[in-house]
Parts: C-alpha cells; sequence; structure tokens
C-alpha cells in the first residue's frame, strides 16, 4: 500500500529510528527543531534510559531471590526488611518512569515530542537534554507547579 509521500516522491520518507548519527552528535539550536538527527538522537537516549532502568530492576529481583531475609538478630532482620523496602518503592518509581518513557517515545513518532502540552511552544533543548520526558516548556512547568502548590495550600 503505496502513502501519499510514495506517491509523490517515488520513495519512502527516511525513519529517524534507523538513521545513524555521527559520533559525539549533539542537537544544537543551530538546526531545524526537532530534525530527524534531533529526533533519533532523543530516540537513543530514552530507549538507553529506559534499557538502564529495566536491567537494574532485573538485578533488583535477582538479589532479592537470592537474599532471603534469614538473618538470626531481629535488629538485623528490621535493617534489611527497611532496605528492600526502599529499594522496591525505588523500583516502583521507575517503572513509573518507563511509562513515561514510553509516552516520550511515541509522542517522538507522532511528532509531538519537543513541544509543550499547554502552549504548542518548542521545548528548548537544554530541557529536553536534562529531562527527555519533559511535556511542558519550563515557564509552563512552573506555572502549572504554582497553580498545585496554590490547589494543595486551599
Amino acid at each position: 500500500m503505496a502513502t501519499a509521500l510514495v506517491d509523490l516522491y517515488g520513495s519512502e520518507p527516511e525513519r529517524f529510528d534507523t538513521l545513524v548519527l555521527r559520533d559525539g552528535y549533539r542537537p544544537s539550536d543551530d538546526e531545524e527543531f526537532m530534525n530527524m538527527e534531533q529526533r533519533a538522537y532523543f530516540l537513543r537516549k530514552l530507549r538507553a534510559w529506559k534499557e538502564a532502568i529495566v536491567d537494574e530492576s532485573r538485578a533488583t529481583m535477582a538479589q532479592l531471590q537470592v537474599d532471603s531475609l534469614r538473618e538470626p538478630d531481629l535488629a538485623d532482620r528490621a535493617s534489611s526488611e527497611t532496605d528492600w523496602s526502599i529499594e522496591l518503592r525505588t523500583r516502583d518509581r521507575q517503572r513509573k518512569l518507563i511509562a513515561k518513557i514510553d509516552g516520550a517515545v511515541r509522542r517522538l513518532f507522532d511528532g509531538e515530542y519537543g513541544y509543550c502540552e499547554v502552549s504548542g511552544e518548542p521545548i528548548s533543548l537544554a530541557r529536553l537534554e536534562a529531562r527527555p520526558i519533559a511535556t511542558m516548556t519550563l515557564e509552563a512547568q512552573e506555572k502549572h507547579e504554582r497553580i498545585e502548590r496554590v490547589s494543595r495550600d486551599n
């Protein structure tokens, strides 16, 4: 089945998810915003982040299976249980983070990535570099947090 672009140009459009980036590539404000290279860069960054989280989770699960809480001393056992409770809460937060990463990947493929969900303005590359799952510009995020804080205080 041919798409309209294939009909017009005679070939399929270049896909950013298979694009090979040059070594050391970093998105720049000098480029067109969310061009193919930038989209490929952020896709790789998001996928690597997710993979690291999944690897950590697998290591935690393996460690949980190896370390059964059998300390003879009650204080040692309580300390171990507290440590594991903290570790499991961390993994739960990371599970939620994976959902946000998946959402960012979907937005990349939909062409919505990098644009504020409130204003539609481009999110700065520096913000996306620091927080690749950002969905709002810094200004929109600050306004959202102020409103949230006021609502919580009332």
